[in-house]
């Protein structure tokens, strides 16, 4: 991750330089195929012309997105690439709840193989997208759990309520760990358990 800051590259290819050079230094190689180069500019213009990233005398690929860690990241920071791969997912794995319902399974099971399989792949870092997510894309993953519902004649939980209460879990575990590099951002508001 680098910084370009009035259009000098300088510092982020210095950067990148350096990089290169602590990692022969401690015999590691960088794998430049699967390097991938991705910038996000703010500004209004997004008329940028930047030098192509080059390492061992390899040009690094520059991308509009990429996955890491199971999360698609855009150029745009949205999160539209990453909610409608998610909801290709749990679209494909409904056909399969469908199927168990024609075997008359009971909506217990029906339920537990929706949270394993389908509400898992909605759900995953879900902290780190919901909240920045677009309206649209919030409502085509929630057509998924609605889908859901109908075929397992239950009532589940919708990804807000999942996602106010990840975050609430994660922001209690910070409070709660003096080491953690967050904890001196968050303070329990007693009265309300709330954070600030």
């Amino acid at each position: 991750m680098g910084l370009i800051s009035d259009n000098d590259e300088r510092a982020y290819l210095e950067e990148i330089k350096h990089l290169e050079n602590w990692c022969q230094e401690n015999n590691l190689l960088l794998n430049v195929s699967k390097t991938k180069e991705l910038i996000v500019d703010c500004s209004k213009k997004q008329e940028w012309h930047y030098q192509p990233v080059r390492i061992s005398g390899t040009t690094v690929e520059r991308v509009d997105s990429f996955r890491y860690l199971g999360v698609h990241i855009s150029q745009d920071l949205s999160w539209s690439r990453h909610t409608n791969s998610l909801a290709k997912k749990a679209r494909q794995r409904l056909y399969h709840l469908r199927r168990l319902r024609d075997f008359r399974l009971t909506s217990k099971v029906l339920r537990n193989f929706y949270t394993c399989t389908i509400e898992s792949i909605l759900t995953g870092n879900i902290t780190v997208w919901f909240g920045n997510s677009t309206k649209q894309d919030r409502q085509a993953l929630q057509r998924v759990v609605r889908s859901a519902e109908r075929i397992t004649h239950t009532e589940l939980p919708d990804l807000q309520t999942i996602y106010y209460k990840r975050c609430q879990t994660k922001a209690r575990r910070i409070v709660k760990d003096p080491t953690h590099p967050n904890n001196r951002l968050f303070s329990l508001l007693s009265r309300l358990n709330w954070f600030f």
